[in-house]
């Protein structure tokens, strides 16, 4: 009994080691935010494993969905005592860098230390929640949270449809007059016009998942009737007739806490969003898991290739299959029923068709 009890005292240490966050070599001891940064990024100039934001900036992600609002010319500092980051401001650091107390600014404080130095409370002055630091890059992301994406067979046999054009016209762009069929008036005037362009087939189950659409434009209704005209606002692609309406997508998160999924997710990557067949970072792929499979926006996936297999010698010696080599994260940033869109964070090789994306170990 002596001997068990000693060898858990033993591995007690070790566990604890293993869950605490591992710096970046060079990692600095203060930075200041600037235009153009992400969380993400940030955490990465500190720490190895930016993802695991709970740990970094201190927060409770039961409690706190979305990170706290952080602007440029803040000044983020590691705090060396609880391994997280704190924020504070040029003009009033949070946490000093000399060696040197802060105490309060209060008339009877008896604190003598000869090194103190005295700090006086003021308010912070920003200059609009807009200003503040996304959690990953919305241009990269931006037009995908704001159009339609995928949509399912009950979709599409109900979604109002553009079915005449004025004078004929086999193409329509900007300024141009349409007629829709089954846009419904308390939808409110603004829509945007699609056509169903790849189906997503699961590989493994072979069930057909959704239609990703390619976005044409937008549309403003002039007059609602069983046959409703519509003038195009916006045209990025020719418009003609049978394609598809949808309401301008809105109220979608821009700020995520990004977070391992509570349970064991293994998707596949089935799409890079433009064609191609590879991805690298920056990139914008597809899963074939969604929202019903336990996804949600936010989720961090490691990206695994599969693991070559090697033959042995002799008829009767099984082959080998090394194990699947991790080379990547992702960031789930928006989520359907059946698929998911994800941002490839980091990746040491391309990505390909049909890559595991799995809960991170």
């Amino acid at each position: 009994m002596r001997k068990i009890i000693s060898l858990i005292c033993l591995l007690m240490p070790l566990t604890a080691f293993a869950d605490e966050l591992q710096l970046q070599e060079n990692a600095p001891e203060r930075y200041v935010v600037v235009k153009g940064d992400t969380l993400w990024d940030i955490s990465a100039k500190f720490f190895k494993d930016p993802w695991k934001w709970p740990q970094i900036w201190g927060y409770n992600k039961d409690t706190i969905k979305d990170p706290h609002w952080i602007y440029p010319g803040d000044v983020v500092y590691l705090d060396s005592s609880t391994h997280t980051l704190k924020i504070g401001t040029q003009e009033a650091p949070a946490v000093p860098t000399d060696g040197s107390v802060i105490v309060p600014d209060v008339a009877d404080s008896t604190f003598t230390d000869p090194n103190a130095v005295k700090l006086s409370p003021k308010p912070r002055v920003v200059t609009g929640r807009t200003d503040a630091i996304p959690s990953i890059s919305l241009k990269v992301v931006g037009a995908f949270l704001q159009r339609p994406l995928v949509v399912e067979d009950d979709e599409l046999a109900i979604a109002p449809r553009l079915i005449g054009t004025l004078e004929q016209k086999q193409l329509l762009g900007a300024g141009d007059l349409a007629y829709a069929q089954d846009l419904p008036a308390d939808k409110g005037e603004r829509w945007q016009i699609y056509r169903p362009s790849v189906t997503f087939i699961d590989p493994e189950t072979k069930e057909v998942l959704g239609h990703e659409v390619m976005y044409l434009g937008d549309a403003d209704v002039e007059k609602f009737a069983d046959v409703s005209t519509v003038r195009i606002s916006k045209s990025v692609l020719e418009i003609s007739k049978g394609d598809y309406f949808a309401q301008t997508t809105t109220g979608f998160s821009s700020n995520y806490l990004p977070h391992s999924p509570s349970s064991n997710v293994s998707a596949r990557v089935i799409s890079v969003y433009g064609g191609v067949e590879q991805a690298g970072q920056n990139a914008v792929i597809t899963l074939n898991k969604g929202r019903r499979d336990g996804l949600e926006s936010g989720h961090v996936l490691a990206l695994y290739q599969r693991g070559q297999v090697v033959k042995t010698a002799g008829w009767f010696t099984p082959n080998i299959s090394m194990p699947d080599l991790r080379y990547g994260l992702i960031f789930v940033f928006r989520v359907f029923d059946k698929v998911s869109y994800a941002l490839v964070m980091e990746t040491k090789l391309p990505v390909q068709i049909l890559d595991r994306a799995s809960t991170p170990d």
